[in-house]
């Protein structure tokens, strides 16, 4: 029996970890992602990485926790082996703070992370503006060194990387039996989607290597995520800008912030400012589609729309990808069905 040719859109994280995802878990199949952008070049390379969920509208809490609870085991094993330094897979503990009490003291991620718990008022000290504050463990991954390790195993696998822009998904039949769409943004042109648009993050990695502790403001606009080569603060969520320019006063202005939470900051130097736009969703879009054009066939496995959630739930949304994809091959080996398997 041939291979199935399986075409990945997409060299993201969500796109690299369902090819590598698949790879694993589905026999006799050939792998190629297809992008038009690979690492350093993505969106996701501006992503500093850490492990907080993001909340997502239309998806149920309870999916929304299974994909998070799977991404953080399965992170945890990285971590917690020798592939971690080339992975760039590591453990951070830290505190999201909030100036007034929020609704939910106890989300519903709290035993998923490590060691989760209230901080206590001696630590809230340090934040005089805040009133409420969580303390625990999670996982960050360096995206500059996660990427390529995933780029990695998916050559390892025997997997192919093709630079190429798709415009349209039957230009992929009938070289590839099955499709998976994570094209991010790009699925607003590329499968017509109105309800992904651009989310605007603008973000500064700064030398402060004495840093060790990620900050977090409940809002989320304002964060300090240690990592080994740099420390990320940020910044911003603009909906519906476009721009990839960074805006000095913006920088400015997200330093400033950082600074009133920890003024050590002050001597941060080497400052960089990156520019991502997250594909924002009111749910993540992780379903199959059969695609009919005349007696053609083409079935199609989407997996976009994440926003600036994608690394939190990624490996848990390519397992759920990776089943769909299964199915959609055991309908083309099925006898009766038309294929060229």
């Amino acid at each position: 029996m041939d291979p199935v040719q399986i075409a990945v859109i997409g060299a993201g994280v969500i796109g690299l970890s369902t090819a590598v995802c698949i790879s694993r878990l589905v026999p006799r199949c050939s792998i190629t992602i297809i992008s038009d952008k690979f690492t350093p070049e993505t969106t996701s390379n501006v992503a500093a990485g850490i492990l907080i969920p993001h909340a997502y509208p239309d998806t149920p809490v309870t999916t929304q926790k299974q994909w998070f609870r799977e991404t953080f085991d399965h992170l945890s094993a990285i971590a917690s082996s020798a592939e971690a330094a080339d992975a760039g897979v590591h453990l951070v503990s830290g505190w999201q703070i909030f100036r007034s009490i929020p609704t939910e003291e106890i989300p519903f991620w709290a035993d998923v992370v490590l060691g989760f718990r209230k901080m206590t008022e001696a630590e809230l000290k340090r934040f005089p503006q805040h009133v409420f504050g969580q303390a625990f463990t999670t996982l960050k991954c360096e995206m500059s060194a996660y990427l390529p390790w995933l780029e990695k195993r998916v050559k390892a696998s025997g997997g192919l990387l093709l630079t190429r822009r798709i415009e349209d998904l039957w230009e992929l039949q009938p070289s590839f039996d099955v499709v998976v769409n994570c094209s991010g943004l790009g699925s607003k042109q590329l499968v017509g989607d109105s309800m992904v648009s651009p989310v605007r993050g603008q973000v500064l990695q700064a030398q402060a290597p004495w840093v060790k502790h990620f900050i977090r403001d409940g809002s989320g606009l304002t964060y300090i995520y240690p990592g080994v080569s740099y420390v990320t603060l940020g910044g911003t969520r603009q909906k519906g800008d476009w721009s990839l320019s960074p805006d000095a006063e913006i920088s400015r202005e997200i330093l400033s912030r950082c600074c009133a939470l920890e003024p050590s900051l002050h001597r941060a130097c080497n400052i960089e400012e990156k520019v991502g736009l997250r594909p924002s969703r009111p749910g993540v879009q992780l379903q199959m589609e059969q695609l009919v054009r005349g007696e053609r066939r083409l079935p199609v496995v989407h997996n976009y729309g994440h926003g600036s959630g994608g690394i939190s739930v990624h490996w848990g949304c390519a397992v759920e990808a990776t089943r769909l994809v299964s199915e959609c091959i055991q309908t083309l080996r099925t006898p009766g069905t038309t294929s060229k398997l």
